[in-house]
């Protein structure tokens, strides 16, 4: 049996009777479960100790002058579905005894969910409110309810109340119903894995209460086509108002933008490898809801390089806007890929063994989109100067030193070693300086000019 823990935060009265201020904030009642499973432990603790630390921790962090309520249920009776008890009412509930009642209770029971959602729904229908309903589990329904049912039921009666979810270290098939609950009930589900994790979400979920507008934008992030965790940042582009923000906790999330245009900022919360993305020009209405996907995935470039149309070894490298090496790889002879994020870089491309003036090159304003493949191709061009030395018909050790005549730049240079030095060069004019070595250092030193043409070999023999 799992057991959940069902927080139903309620942050603002609508009381309607006469004399009540119409600011004054709505009740806030917890639901707390207190089911047989939550004796379970994490992290050296049983989920009855985090959840009491956490939600004492929550419960004293409200204002002082906020209304609160308990109620548990699985606490009394270990096999019945109806062990449901409204412990502290609102007209009277204080931080202290919301704590106290909350370590007194001991786990032993079922986990009547929907039924508990249920009992606390029909205390705001017969008592006009506007609530907050904030359901934690560790687990799923156990007394064979549909809360996903009761929250849409209610929602269709008219009763006024925002219902968020957090599925307290649950598996990913056990979510179903829950996010179908939150979503019927205009809240937002929530993953939390630990203490913090926990503490993080009900920080967030206390803070979006019913009395705030109905969300009018919804976003999700995904990478890879899996959801990830993300904050998303709102910048008024027109009235500049102060940014407004939400987190995605691995789904849909929504938030109220007053209507505008707006730029939104995503922060990836998990991956190190995922920048951060910005999506502009977002309009937001009042009557409408607007939804952003946001695309973490990744976008490649394909390179394929060549010298005189065969494919060539290069050494690349992918630079962002920023400077920032993003990828860097070698081709070894044939089209490679690299995934970066989305975004416009410059890809530098160096050629190895061409020696020359032409042997690295820069493409910039590169657009890289996500999911997507962007190709690019370089061409170089070469051909080959072989230089022998030779004393009596015979090959000698000598130092060759390649420039190119028109700049004169050094652009090559090596021995012979008694057998002659190729030299792969870009097309062009050089000046070609041999100096033997050994016993015959003392000869003296000769220069020529050759031509290297594309895909042409030409040879040169020098005789001291």
């Amino acid at each position: 049996m799992r057991t959940i823990v069902l927080l139903i935060l309620a942050f603002s009265w609508a009381l309607q009777s006469e004399g009540t201020e119409k600011d004054d904030p709505s009740p806030i009642i917890f639901i707390y479960d207190a089911s047989g499973s939550m004796w379970g432990q994490l992290q050296g603790k049983s989920k009855m100790e985090i959840a009491v630390e956490v939600l004492s921790s929550s419960v004293n962090a409200l204002p002082d002058a906020q209304k609160i309520g308990l109620v548990a249920y699985g606490h009394r009776n270990k096999s019945d579905c109806k062990d449901v008890e409204f412990l502290v009412d609102v007209s009277e509930g204080t931080k202290s005894a919301i704590s106290s009642s909350l370590r007194s209770i001991k786990p032993l029971g079922m986990t009547p969910l929907a039924y508990s959602a249920a009992l606390v729904i029909d205390k705001l229908r017969t008592s006009k409110m506007k609530a907050t309903i904030i359901l934690v589990t560790d687990g799923i329904e156990s007394c064979d309810g549909d809360i996903c049912q009761v929250v849409a039921d209610a929602k269709k009666e008219g009763i006024d109340f925002r219902m968020h979810i957090i599925g307290f270290g649950l598996k990913a098939n056990e979510t179903e119903q829950l996010r179908c609950a939150a979503g019927a009930g205009e809240g937002q589900y929530y993953d939390a894995a630990d203490a913090g994790g926990l503490g993080a979400v009900l920080n967030e979920a206390t803070s979006e209460t019913v009395d705030k507008p109905k969300g009018n934008v919804s976003v999700y992030a995904v990478k890879n086509g899996v959801p990830i965790d993300a904050l998303v940042t709102a910048y008024d582009q027109v009235a500049k108002r102060e940014p407004i923000s939400v987190r995605t906790y691995r789904d849909t999330a929504f938030f109220y933008l007053p209507p505008s245009k707006y730029n939104l900022e995503a922060k990836p919360l998990e991956g190190s490898d995922v920048n951060m993305i910005t999506v502009s020009g977002v309009q937001s209405f009042d009557e409408k809801i607007i939804h952003q996907d946001l695309g973490f995935d990744g976008g490649k470039v394909r390179l394929t390089t060549t010298n005189n149309g065969a494919n060539w070894d290069c050494m690349i490298k992918v630079i962002d806007q920023a400077g920032k090496v993003a990828a860097s790889f070698r081709t070894y002879d044939k089209p490679k890929e690299a995934e970066v994020n989305p975004g416009t870089y410059k890809v530098t491309i160096q050629a190895l063994r061409i020696e020359g003036l032409s042997t690295y090159s820069e493409i910039d304003s590169v657009e890289i989109s996500a999911a997507g493949v962007t190709p690019l191709a370089y061409e170089f061009d070469s051909g080959t100067a072989f230089i022998d030395a030779k004393v009596n018909g015979t090959s000698v050790d000598a130092v060759v030193t390649v420039t190119d005549s028109k700049s004169g730049k050094n652009v090559a240079g090596g021995r012979t070693y008694d057998r002659g030095k190729e030299f792969l060069l870009n097309p062009g004019i050089y000046s070609v300086k041999i100096v033997p070595l050994g016993e015959f250092k003392d000869r003296s030193p000769q220069t020529i000019t050759v031509e290297v043409k594309k895909g042409e070999a030409i040879s040169k023999t020098l005789n001291f």
